[in-house]
């Protein structure tokens, strides 16, 4: 049967010589994987120029719930994201932030409060025109709330110890292994009073911003059954220093 739906792109992946895999998000199933003909030309019904990280498209699909992998009859242009893909380090960013969205949001069942959230977030991305250097950061704190484990910060103190594992400030060190010190309790503290409007007043170093990230998946990890490698993570690295 044949429905309509808007998408985000994740990633894509040869299939065959003739044949591409395209793992997106969407709006109507939750993450689902179709297959494409590699078909070129003007008039094709499905551009492979469509189809990078983070794209949001309006896809016409046959879908059968039992289906493994679904079919892709016709894709479009949802909203245009230039700036993203001009841009290096915004590029960058929606490489490694779909390969992230790919391997955290697996329910099989659609998410509308997520998929909202991570559309408006891809608009903001492509909005702005400056101080987008801790975007990626308000995004991975912000997306752990939509996963189940966003951080308490209520009653943090400075001094204080955040206990990873679940997921609060503690006033004396944890008796597991799964904590950060009260300096680094700190920075992660006003990692969680940043948000889209306010990113830009928070400076951070090259060294802090990549140590950020490694206790961003480190948290992740604790909190999700399993949290494969971040292939993109390197490249982030190499553009923010």
């Amino acid at each position: 049967m044949l429905y309509k739906t808007r998408a985000i792109v994740l990633y894509h992946v040869n299939y065959s010589d003739t044949y591409t895999i395209v793992h997106v998000l969407t709006e109507a199933f939750g993450p689902v994987s179709y297959l494409t003909a590699k078909t070129k030309g003007k008039t094709t019904r499905v551009p492979k120029s469509l189809f990078h990280p983070l794209s949001i498209v309006d896809l016409e699909v046959d879908h059968q719930n039992l289906r493994e992998i679904q079919r892709l009859k016709e894709a479009r242009v949802h909203i245009s994201l230039l700036s993203i893909l001009n841009n290096p380090v915004k590029s960058t960013m929606s490489i490694f932030l779909a390969e992230l969205i790919g391997k955290v949001a697996t329910d099989a069942q659609p998410d509308q409060r997520l998929f909202d959230f991570i559309l408006e977030s891809i608009r903001i991305l492509e909005m702005l025109e400056k101080d987008y250097a801790n975007f990626h950061l308000v995004f991975m704190i912000a997306l752990s709330r939509f996963l189940g484990f966003y951080p308490d910060s209520n009653g943090y103190r400075p001094g204080m110890f955040f206990d990873l594992q679940n997921g609060v400030f503690a006033t004396y060190k944890p008796d597991h292994p799964h904590f950060l010190n009260p300096d680094d309790s700190q920075v992660f503290f006003n990692l969680l009073r940043m948000n889209y409007e306010n990113m830009a007043l928070f400076a951070f170093s090259r060294h802090e911003r990549k140590d950020i990230i490694l206790r961003i998946l480190e948290y992740y990890r604790i909190h999700l059954n399993r949290l494969p490698e971040i292939k993109s993570l390197e490249i982030l690295h190499e553009v923010f220093g």
